[in-house]
């Protein structure tokens, strides 16, 4: 099976590129910060060990809860893609562990070599990022850096042990059913989420709320004027992942209430509504990063404002705010990059699955036109659904703050910025579908590269 993987994985680029990618990506972002906590461990002031230690771990903390969901949804969406191939092999003979074996050493293997690009290059980051707190005078100068290569290759295991059990679970889910069925939900992509991931959903959301309650009626009265942010800080962030883990049904619901808008756009509009609700649980893997890179850019980016209008420095007698803003901004920029990359690998995976679809819908009438319009109506909605509901859970986050800080419901400034994060994000779901779809040669101004379609 170890041979087969390997083999397997040369014929399946985009889908393997996007596992890569993820991997990759998070092995570097927990990484960067995990040096700091290895730095932490040399001989420094016991303010400099709080700092390096602070950094590190809530960053690299919320690296992990981002990198987790992420690595386990582009697994989730890769073997989702093969069902109709899982069940081929088991009709000529492979047994469910056999399969469970193919993906899982395919995993592996991706991981293996991703895990220690991303380490490499943490190493470099780790050194720029402990010489940039160096300059915003938030550690001394004397700090001497480390290597961290203790901190790197316990990430690098961790990576590999994640992706190991993300496979493990989707191969399971994917080899408990018959050959008939895997044949069937190949065909037909609307079968009913898991228990289990309705329940950590809820749990996610509950979470997000709970903290927000607690911010407005406990930390709101704490003479320390960062408790609130403590609290209400990370909600956001929560209740966008429990969106996220309901992406299938979400994406189905709304798309059922735009249909008749849909059906303005006539033949592309019909097959981009029939394409969303027949293909959900797969856009899905496209709408959670949309729904956290909104929630928590929107969320934190109010957060920082709020506390740049309300708090009152001069009555601080240990100014940590400049320590608080770069964590904050930190962690703004790492989810959005890993949700912003997660989007185009989501987007270049799941067209690239449905490469023969399209090409079977030009064999029987379909003109480029209408494909290239369909897709993009169907990179509108899911972008619309991820704006909404990633614009809903960051109130998680600015209502708590904006009342304990005396603000209010709604900010006193900068309500402009949550505007500029949605058209961001609608533009590069737009973007990012428009680029997969040139790719696969089928868009207007490449129909030559379609002639050629294999039957």
């Amino acid at each position: 099976m170890t041979t087969l993987a390997l083999r397997s994985l040369r014929h399946r680029a985009s889908s393997s590129t996007a596992a890569f990618a993820s991997i990759a990506l998070g092995t570097f972002i927990i990484g960067t910060f995990a040096t700091l906590i290895e730095t932490a461990t040399g001989q420094m002031s016991s303010a400099d060990r709080q700092t390096l230690v602070t950094i590190g771990a809530v960053v690299g903390s919320w690296g992990v809860l981002i990198v987790l969901f992420s690595v386990a949804s582009t697994l989730g969406v890769t073997v989702r893609q093969r069902e109709s191939e899982i069940g081929m092999l088991r009709s000529i003979g492979a047994t469910p562990r056999q399969v469970r074996t193919l993906i899982r050493s395919e995993a592996v293997f991706i991981a293996l070599i991703a895990s220690a690009l991303g380490a490499i290059f943490a190493a470099g980051a780790g050194r720029a990022l402990l010489s940039l707190l160096k300059r915003r005078d938030l550690i001394a100068t004397s700090v001497a850096g480390k290597t961290g290569w203790v901190a790197l290759s316990i990430v690098f295991v961790i990576m590999i042990i994640v992706s190991a059990v993300a496979a493990s679970v989707a191969g399971r889910r994917a080899t408990r059913s018959s050959i008939k069925l895997l044949a069937r939900r190949a065909a037909n992509d609307r079968s009913k989420m898991r228990w289990y991931r309705i329940l950590a959903a809820v749990v996610f959301i509950m979470y997000g709320v709970v903290l927000g309650i607690v911010t407005i009626t406990v930390t709101a009265k704490s003479d320390d004027p960062y408790a609130a942010m403590a609290t209400s800080g990370s909600s956001s962030i929560l209740v966008g992942i429990g969106f996220a883990l309901l992406s299938p049904v979400l994406l189905g619901t709304v798309a059922g209430l735009a249909s008749p808008i849909l059906a303005r756009f006539g033949a592309p509009g019909h097959l981009a509504r029939f394409s969303v609700v027949r293909r959900r649980r797969m856009l899905a893997g496209v709408l959670g990063p949309v729904i956290v890179l909104t929630a928590t850019a929107v969320g934190t980016l109010m957060l920082v404002g709020i506390d740049g209008r309300t708090l009152d420095r001069s009555a601080l007698q240990d100014d940590t705010s400049g320590s608080v803003n770069l964590l904050n901004n930190v962690v703004v920029i790492m989810i959005a990059l890993f949700a912003a990359i997660m989007v185009i690998n989501s987007f270049a995976a799941v067209f690239s699955d449905r490469r023969e679809e399209f090409r079977r819908l030009r064999l029987i009438g379909g003109d480029a036109e209408q494909l290239s319009s369909s897709v993009m109506l169907e990179a509108v909605v899911v972008a619309g659904v991820g704006v909404l509901y990633g614009s809903v859970a960051s109130l998680a986050t600015i209502i708590p703050f904006g009342v304990a800080r005396d603000e209010g419901v709604i900010p006193d400034g900068q309500l402009v910025l949550p505007l500029l994060v949605i058209v961001g994000v609608v533009g590069l779901t737009f973007g990012s579908a428009k680029v997969a779809f040139i790719r696969l040669g089928m868009s207007p101004d490449r129909r030559h590269l379609v002639i050629g379609a294999r039957v």
